[in-house]
């Protein structure tokens, strides 16, 4: 038997990092036990985040373009929501991907245990499985993968939805009050504001989608007029009240006036933290930060060597592909390779209609450090493609250094921003000039080119708009 096949890893928590990174390291044939709460691995983004929420904003969207399609000739009845066979559809998504998961770790020989698990010590955890039987399990290394939890409003009533609840889909409320305007609140308040809710946003920073450039959300808010009952910034909530089967809801807000308003349900979404107060840490050497992360190196190793830890218990981003690619970089290191999670670039998407995307350094972010830049925008209302499709409300956006030409930064708003991209991220991470997207021929007719021509606005070639030639 080799070291690393003697080599125990337990994995705890299933998500996507976890589960990434359990499989990669059963790929080096280490011994692995991976444990989560769930039937089968996935974790919150596959049975109560990503998946769930996608799959109703697909549907959202077909009731969408049904509405717009009138205006291309094209007439449809009201859409008729079953809400049970919408949510049926729902579970089947998740179900389907869960269980492919739960054959993957069978295939690569991963033994998946149902059960919570808490340190204790830095070589052992007790799990506690769905029958309320312990069994205690000792490792040569550990991966913490646990996740984060939402924040509750301080002083609220129990049953407000968080978004867990929201993606229940047990009842569309005629009316619906979103606290906070970040990617989670305005992903479903796009989803009930298309089956049927009166929604309204309250949000206490200057603008929704914060970390987003301006002129990106912009691009969102003006479809979102139609939408939403109501959008306010720089606004808080001071008190919510259950009065007779509705909330009371009083406001406090830096740019207008508002009366107390009354509505069916109040989803909170303020923000995540993460889940380190119930696994047993203070029985290891794993140590926080200042503001309650796990304090990990570049291979993602804890304070206490022979743990790890990836994904939202290490703060930055909080999203399922960043923790992918820690759990990745875990596996790597216990396995003695040579490996770090240094990446230069992580997307960002928020998947309301339209979507808005962007990686590596906003024009925001630019201005604030003081960079030397330069912003080459191409309009999608000079896009073929778009304007076949009638989303000509997009824009693509380069961040660009003026003097080597590289791209620091990529910004889309539009339809399938999220789909685009890719192609940008690729570009920041390989260090990737204005002249190489420009010189890379895109197909005709597709949304893609317009990353190609927003290279060329820089130039001043860019076919389809006219920009003074750049010197």
């Amino acid at each position: 038997m080799s070291d690393l096949e003697s080599r125990k890893v337990i994995v705890i928590g299933a998500g996507p990092g976890g589960y990434a990174a359990a499989f990669r390291a059963a790929d080096f044939g280490m011994h692995v036990t991976l444990i989560d709460q769930s039937p089968n691995p996935g974790g919150v983004c596959l049975y109560r985040g990503c998946i769930p929420s996608k799959a109703l904003l697909h549907a959202a969207k077909i009731i969408e373009d049904t509405k717009q399609a009138a205006s291309i000739g094209l007439s449809f009845g009201k859409p008729k929501i079953n809400l049970n066979q919408l949510r049926t559809w729902k579970t089947s998504v998740v179900e389907r991907l869960t269980g492919g998961l739960g054959v993957l770790a069978k295939q690569r020989k991963v033994m998946f245990v149902q059960g919570t698990a808490v340190f204790e010590s830095s070589n052992s955890v007790k799990v506690t499985k769905p029958d309320r039987s312990k069994e205690i399990f000792k490792f040569d290394h550990a991966i913490l993968a646990v996740g984060s939890r939402s924040i509750r409003l301080t002083g609220a009533p129990d049953d407000l939805w968080d978004s867990t609840k929201a993606l229940a889909l047990e009842e569309v409320p005629e009316t619906l009050l979103i606290v906070g305007g970040g990617y989670i609140g305005l992903e479903l308040g796009s989803v009930y504001a298309n089956l049927g809710s009166r929604v309204t946003v309250v949000e206490m920073l200057p603008q929704v989608m914060t970390g987003a450039d301006r002129d990106l959300v912009s691009v969102f808010l003006k479809k979102a007029e139609g939408m939403f009952e109501a959008i306010y910034t720089q606004t808080k909530v001071d008190n919510i009240q259950f009065c007779e089967r509705k909330y009371k809801v009083r406001f406090s807000s830096q740019r207008q006036n508002l009366n107390d308003k009354v509505f069916n349900q109040v989803l909170v979404s303020i923000g995540r933290k993460p889940n380190t107060d119930s696994v047993g840490l203070e029985k290891t050497k794993v140590r926080l930060n200042d503001n309650g992360f796990v304090r990990v190196n570049p291979n993602r190793q804890t304070d206490d060597p022979s743990i790890f830890a990836i994904g939202d218990i290490t703060g930055g981003p909080l999203l399922a592909h960043k923790a992918a690619h820690e759990g990745k970089t875990a596996a790597e290191s216990i396995a003695g390779k040579k490996a770090a999670f240094e990446p230069t670039v992580i997307p960002g998407i928020v998947y309301t209609n339209p979507e808005i995307a962007w990686c590596g350094l906003t024009e925001t972010e630019a201005k604030a450090a003081g960079d030397k830049f330069k912003v080459a925008k191409f309009p999608w209302a000079a896009s073929g493609r778009a304007l076949t499709m009638g989303v000509t409300n997009g824009i693509t956006k380069l961040v660009i250094d003026p003097d080597t030409e590289r791209i620091l930064g990529v910004g889309l708003a539009g339809t399938g921003a999220g789909e685009l991209i890719s192609e940008g991220a690729l570009a920041v991470e390989m260090a990737a000039l204005a002249s190489d997207i420009s010189f890379t021929i895109h197909p005709h007719p597709t949304l893609s080119e317009t990353i190609m021509e927003a290279a060329d606005v820089f130039y001043g070639t860019s076919t389809h708009i006219f920009r003074p030639r750049r010197s």
